[in-house]
């Protein structure tokens, strides 16, 4: 569905010309759940982007449903790590899901249905005259997505959405989620750096080296049964897996 082709980025400053991507390959499934997993600087947003439509690649291409991506485009949406500041603060919580009806150019006269579909979806739709700021973290991502999905994506792209919450809260946003995902048989690429967040998560984990230059250096199945626990021996089996994987470049991005 989602098709990267040995895609490199460069930036250009006053202080030259810095190497982000330096050859990334990949191929996202439809109904895939993918995990983007590396540490800090490894290009995994910068790659998000670039499928995404907001960056434009340096050299390689993108392809999704076999036609060149080249600018942002509804079939691909993005969900950010902060909420609140994707969210229209000045609109209530059904307005925000309106929004994306307009964008879609659906008739008024369907957007009450619509609407309360969404809020349901996410369990919103007791809270829908308050704004953004009245809600809780986790509250305010599901707002996000359900925003995000008022335009039908095909594709949804997760920038470590859950980074600002607390544990207990981002566990409760990983099952729903899941849930969400299951339901709606969405493509989902999702960046992180927690090894244990990707594992509970993903069908598959494409792990990328820190730069300059970074590449996806390995793609791990991850071939424990959902719903997934930590105490599952295979689950602490992949995790010192990757997180042995990860240690050369853990130790190359506290260098830099």
């Amino acid at each position: 569905m989602l098709k990267v082709t040995d895609v490199q980025k460069v930036f250009d400053s006053a202080r030259g010309s810095y190497v982000a991507l330096a050859g990334v390959s990949v191929e996202i499934k439809d109904g895939e759940f993918l995990c983007l997993l590396g540490p800090s600087g490894c290009g995994k947003s910068t790659l998000l982007n670039i499928m995404a439509g907001f960056e434009p690649v340096t050299a390689g291409r993108v392809d999704c449903d076999g036609k060149p991506v080249i600018s942002a485009g509804q079939e691909r949406v993005v969900a950010f790590q902060d909420a609140g500041a994707a969210l229209f603060p000045w609109l209530t919580v059904e307005e925000n899901i309106r929004f994306g009806l307009r964008v879609r150019k659906i008739p008024k006269t369907d957007w009450d249905g619509i609407v309360t579909k969404y809020l349901r979806m996410v369990d919103l739709d007791r809270h829908r005259e308050k704004f953004p700021s009245e809600l809780s973290g986790g509250m305010r991502q599901r707002l996000q997505i359900a925003r995000a999905l008022t335009v039908e994506p095909k594709i949804l792209l997760m920038d470590e959405p859950f980074g600002a919450l607390d544990a207990m809260t981002r566990r409760r946003m990983h099952s729903f989620l899941l849930e969400l995902w299951q339901r709606t048989g969405k493509t989902i690429i999702f960046v992180t750096h927690d090894i244990a967040e990707a594992i509970t998560l993903a069908d598959r984990v494409a792990m990328m080296s820190v730069g300059p230059g970074s590449v996806i250096t390995r793609l791990i199945d991850i071939d424990i049964a959902r719903p997934r626990e930590v105490t599952n021996p295979r689950f602490t089996e992949l995790f010192n897996e990757i997180e042995h994987l990860l240690e050369p470049d853990l130790a190359r991005s506290e260098a830099h």
